[in-house]
């Protein structure tokens, strides 16, 4: 195989191959043998049919299929040989070939820019972490003392009032007609909530234990049954049981309803909860600190079929009028992308499948129950494990580049966490906004990056 660069113009290359005919003869004369043990024809034992007849038979697909398989491990030595890093699937032009000839062919790269990775010095960020106050923390375990509650029995002859829980037998008709879901035994609801039909609950205040009363409302506009949407019920109720509140007591038993070990673990996995919450977004605002300043302070060359196959892959109620708006997102979007896989490679920053194994099983720990469908989407779905695949590794490499910039590290109250989170939102929404009049709805964010 002889390799040329026969043209080469800033990030486009074009390399002449050449196949000599002997090697092509040497692979053809191969596959026929191969095909011996293959193919079945009249008139002879299998395995023993002759070379030159199954080439006389079946010839041009022969062929065909040699040189589909030259060019695609060609391509490959080629690229690999001439140690080129490519965006994209390459290009072939065949200029000759045919039996008996050398198969001579152009091979059509573009190539990804060369970058050259720059000292930390300059990049600064601020790393923010949030203080959890005792009255931030008393108040959220107050409201799931409230959230969580539990109802006692009411004496015999007391009315009930909002907030109690009434258990109740029911039987509905419309228009004089019982129909089909119209009956319920110990149906149970809690006076205010409003769950069951609307108005429902208001109508059952004042009622007592054992009392049969009825209760007009109107069925909801997407009912199953579409002949009763929107239809007047009457519903004739029979009332089981009054239960009110009980004020819920913030102590250790009530820590183990809630699956806790005892009231202080249940306080710690409160604080991380509402930790966690401010410092996903906070984690979000120094993220896209550090890729506006790697973004501002590299110059990178984008090869165009990268940015082509971009655009044609936004979907349609995505895509911009405005084709500079759109080009410009874009570009920055394969830009980061390029300079945060640079920064993978040169580091030797890699995704282990055990990483892939542990985000998967924290995604199914988050869902209960649908742990079955979390594993059969991501066996079914190989892109899905890829995708998830390019967000650990892109992660890996902000984390890295965390670990060297110049950090400051600042703690904040709530107070100030969210005025820093409104902050940036507000800035994102009058972004979008100002995108939205150039009628491009694709808001900017760094290109995720795959790490084969």
């Amino acid at each position: 195989m002889k390799v040329e660069v026969h043209s080469k113009k800033g990030l486009k290359t074009t390399l002449s191959i050449n196949i000599d005919k002997a090697e092509i003869k040497k692979k053809l004369d191969s596959r026929l043998i191969e095909l011996q043990n293959e193919i079945d024809l009249k008139g002879f034992r299998k395995g023993k049919v002759p070379p030159l007849v199954i080439k006389n038979q079946f010839g041009k697909a022969i062929y065909g299929e040699v040189i589909d398989k030259i060019l695609k491990e060609s391509t490959t030595k080629a690229i690999q040989d001439k140690k080129l890093k490519i965006a994209g699937q390459p290009k072939i032009d065949l200029k000759t070939f045919g039996e008996g000839k050398d198969l001579n062919f152009e091979l059509q790269l573009d190539l990804l820019p060369e970058i050259k990775l720059q000292s930390f010095e300059k990049y600064k960020a601020t790393e923010y972490s949030v203080k959890i106050s005792k009255e931030v923390l008393d108040e959220r375990l107050a409201n799931l003392t409230n959230e969580y509650k539990s109802f006692e029995d009411k004496k015999h002859n007391t009315k009930s009032e909002l907030g109690d829980q009434l258990i109740f037998n029911y039987k509905a008709t419309v228009e004089g007609k019982e129909f089909e879901g119209g009956k319920g035994n110990g149906v149970t609801i809690e006076l205010g909530k409003d769950l069951f039909l609307q108005g429902f609950d208001k109508q059952l205040v004042g009622v007592k234990k054992k009392e049969k009363i009825k209760v007009t409302s109107v069925l909801p506009k997407n009912h199953p049954k579409k002949e009763l949407a929107n239809k007047k019920a009457i519903f004739e109720c029979e009332i089981e049981n009054i239960k009110s509140p009980k004020k819920n007591k913030l102590d250790d038993d009530f820590a183990k309803k809630l699956g806790a070990e005892s009231l202080l673990d249940l306080t710690d996995k409160v604080k991380n909860q509402i930790s966690s919450q401010y410092n996903m977004a906070l984690n979000s605002i120094l993220k896209k600190e550090i890729l506006d300043q790697l973004e501002k302070n590299y110059k990178v060359d984008i090869p165009q079929n990268l940015i082509d196959n971009e655009i044609k892959s936004i979907p349609k109620t995505n895509k911009s009028d405005n084709d500079s708006e759109n080009i410009k997102s874009v570009e920055k979007r394969i830009k980061l992308g390029l300079i945060l896989n640079e920064y993978g490679e040169t580091n030797k920053i890699k995704v282990t499948e055990d990483e892939i194994k542990n985000e998967i099983q924290k995604q199914v720990k988050s869902m209960p129950g649908q742990e079955k469908l979390v594993f059969e989407y991501y066996q079914k779905n190989p892109s899905a494990t890829q995708h998830l695949q390019s967000t650990i590794y892109e992660e890996k490499i902000i984390k890295f580049l965390k670990s060297k910039i110049n950090m400051t590290k600042k703690e904040l109250t709530i107070k100030e966490a969210k005025k820093i989170i409104t902050s940036f939102n507000q800035n994102n929404k009058e972004k979008l906004s100002s995108q939205a009049k150039n009628k491009d709805t694709k808001p900017t964010k760094s290109k995720k990056i795959s790490k084969k």
